[in-house]
């Protein structure tokens, strides 16, 4: 059972007690990221994560290790392009603790420049890493081809040009700004009762802001052809789709339809680049939903020399799909599939606590186990093949790493 609360300044807190287990994840969720970012600041959200775990005005950096590390814990963040999660597992005896070190780190973080000086060496190295990667990066140029100059398009991880910029002024003017009590949700989930709501605001439930929650602009579909030259061993190509927004009455449909696509090793992608024409190891699609629009994506990675032929495969499947729809079986296991992730992947207290902080964050608002699982029961072949129909169009963005560097002559 998920307990809400708004506490006095507006920040919710979101918790489901689970009495079978000995453990509790918190996680505090902010509503920005890079999509909040401009292009001069680009990769603020993900360099301020790095350093709020840099020192407080009571705290080392190893003192904030060494907290979690004496009490058998973990803590940890991630940043993605619409929210940042500040979160830690702890054993349950431990979760005043654990409250009050994120709690310490959320305010009272100084921003110490000798700090960010060598943050910012570390996250430069993790740029350079992303780079050397070309399989992860290609994403990032497919979001450049889709969204343009929207915000949607910018690097999670910012850019060394950028990186340079930042300052303990320019960080704490972002806290500032989005870091705001209306911007907020502290979800908890394990082994705890609904008092430990009482300890959440004492620490989250007063400070003040004057800033209000951004609004967003909704992107264009711009639907670029973009062609990088690396030094590769292989060419990473992906291609872009419009998807659907996060929460979207008809959201179980289209990832019903991706997991036949190419969510798993019976997927037809799967099964026509790789185990039929042998042409990629790695072959894939996968849907980002985000707040007012989604992406569709495919991924596939060959030599050079059969580009041509795996962009030919993978219409060639798009077409297949389109003119014979799903059969029944395809369906049923891609419902069944979906259903059993959904199950094991809420087995672990932070699994429940990522889900019910996103859902809060987002959404405003809580499905229940059963209730996801009667809208997964509840598409059909019509509703699945009515995206395939309507999702793979002419209109489709590329973004492709090669040591040529050219786009195939059969991508228009």
């Amino acid at each position: 059972m998920i307990k809400k609360y708004t506490c006095q300044n507006g920040v919710r807190v979101v918790l489901e007690n689970i009495p079978t287990v000995r453990s509790v994840a918190i996680g505090v969720w902010i509503g920005t990221g890079s999509r909040n970012e401009t292009k001069e600041n680009n990769g603020i959200s993900h360099f301020l994560e790095h350093m709020i775990f840099k020192g407080t005005k009571t705290r080392t950096a190893k003192d904030i290790a060494e907290s979690f590390d004496s009490i058998g814990g973990q803590v940890n963040a991630f940043t993605s392009k619409e929210y940042t999660c500040y979160y830690a597992k702890v054993l349950d005896e431990h979760s005043d603790f654990a409250l009050e070190v994120l709690a310490d780190m959320f305010f009272n973080s100084t921003f110490d420049e000798e700090e960010l000086k060598k943050e910012k060496n570390v996250v430069l190295e993790e740029i350079k890493m992303y780079e050397d990667t070309p399989d992860d990066i290609v994403h990032d140029i497919l979001s450049k081809a889709t969204f343009g100059n929207h915000p949607l398009a910018y690097p999670i991880l910012g850019t060394e040009e950028t990186l340079a910029t930042f300052t303990g002024d320019s960080l704490r003017n972002y806290v500032n700004h989005y870091y705001t009590p209306d911007n907020v949700v502290i979800s908890i989930a394990g082994n705890i009762n609904e008092a430990f709501i009482k300890e959440v605001e004492n620490y989250f439930g007063h400070y003040e802001s004057k800033y209000t929650r951004p609004e967003y602009s909704a992107p264009s579909i711009i639907d670029e052809k973009i062609a990088r030259k690396k030094d590769t061993e292989q060419a990473h190509l992906c291609i872009g789709f419009n998807g659907l927004q996060v929460g979207h009455e008809d959201i179980y449909s289209l990832i019903v339809l991706n997991n036949v696509l190419g969510g798993s090793m019976s997927s037809r992608l799967f099964q026509d680049v790789r185990e039929a024409r042998g042409l990629a190891y790695s072959i894939f699609s996968y849907h980002s939903a985000f707040l007012d629009n989604g992406l569709l994506a495919i991924y596939g990675g060959t030599a050079s020399n059969q580009l041509d032929i795996l962009f030919e495969t993978i219409q060639d499947t798009l077409t297949t799909l389109k003119r014979t729809g799903l059969t029944e079986k395809e369906l049923t296991n891609s419902k069944e599939q979906l259903k059993g992730s959904l199950m094991l992947s809420l087995e672990s207290t932070n699994s429940r606590m990522s889900r019910n902080g996103k859902n809060e964050l987002l959404l405003k608002r809580h499905r229940s186990l059963n209730e996801v699982l009667e809208q997964i029961s509840a598409v059909t072949l019509d509703s699945v093949n009515h995206f395939a129909d309507t999702i793979f169009t002419d209109q489709y963005s590329v973004a492709l790493i090669s040591p040529e560097g050219k786009l195939p002559t059969n991508i228009q």
